[in-house]
């Protein structure tokens, strides 16, 4: 029992990119009991706050990708919103599947599991988000929240310090030198004012190992997104990476656990 405690230990938390997302339409409860059942250490899910100061689970600023039918979340009511089919556009056997809340989804996160809460808008949702999950069942430790927004980030920590909260970026290069930013001295810079926990970057060419091992020596987390590629996630894995996000959790959980069993 302790020699395969180890084994799965070598292998990155596997994150399921608004669930099981593959195989289930994305930001949904089936989409996220499917990860669980699917053996997804945590699931991810984008958070938007609704005109009647409802949390709602949905990527975009409006339904139009996922229920045909554009309404602007800030701009509607969660009454409004949950009466939309968003099922229908993956598969027929979707068909009915409405917008959760953030509350519905807390209340299926079994107690060995984990969360990721991406705050797609800005600081108005904060007093809402800290109200739901005090009233959920879990604990701070399955909790990290992510954003793109450095200054939500640095409210978060300053508020609740408790909370893990990483910062989300992906990789641009500047237009005349070409460089590829952010460099390690700009992450490590951003951490540092933030008081953010770690780092969530979109996968790139460019990233390195010691790119990598540089922000874990400093005592961050590197967080990784999306893949869904076993090789790309057998590189980060031997990278030391946090976690990996991707769209299949069950398959690429499946992959690397057996990588790591042959000592591969």
């Amino acid at each position: 029992m302790a020699d395969k405690k180890l084994k799965y230990s070598m292998v990155p938390l596997i994150i399921a990119h608004r669930g099981a997302s593959n195989d289930a339409p994305e930001n949904t409860l089936p989409a996220f009991e499917l990860a669980w059942k699917q053996g997804a250490d945590a699931i991810e899910t984008d958070l938007h706050l609704t005109r009647d100061g409802k949390i709602v689970c949905i990527h975009d600023k409006t339904t139009q990708k996922v229920a045909g039918k554009k309404l602007i979340i800030a701009e509607s009511t969660l009454e409004e919103l949950q009466l939309l089919d968003v099922g229908s556009w993956f598969g027929k056997q979707w068909k009915g599947t409405y917008i959760p809340t953030l509350s519905d989804v807390l209340k299926i996160v079994p107690e060995d599991k984990q969360i990721f809460l991406e705050i797609k808008c800005g600081q108005e949702l904060l007093p809402k988000l800290y109200e739901d999950l005090r009233n959920s069942q879990l604990f701070p430790k399955q909790i990290l929240i992510i954003s793109f927004h450095t200054e939500v980030v640095a409210a978060i920590k300053k508020t609740a310090p408790e909370l893990k909260v990483l910062i989300l970026s992906g990789f641009k290069r500047k237009p005349i030198s070409q460089q590829v930013i952010p460099t390690i001295d700009d992450v490590l810079k951003t951490l540092r004012f933030t008081h953010a926990d770690g780092y969530s970057l979109k996968t790139h060419k460019s990233v390195t190992e010691s790119f990598v091992r540089q922000i874990l020596e400093q005592g961050y987390e590197y967080h990784v997104w999306t893949i869904d590629d076993i090789r790309m996630a057998q590189k980060y894995r031997k990278y030391g990476v946090t976690s990996i996000t991707t769209n299949c959790p069950g398959y690429l959980k499946e992959k690397l656990v057996s990588l790591a069993d042959k000592g591969e």
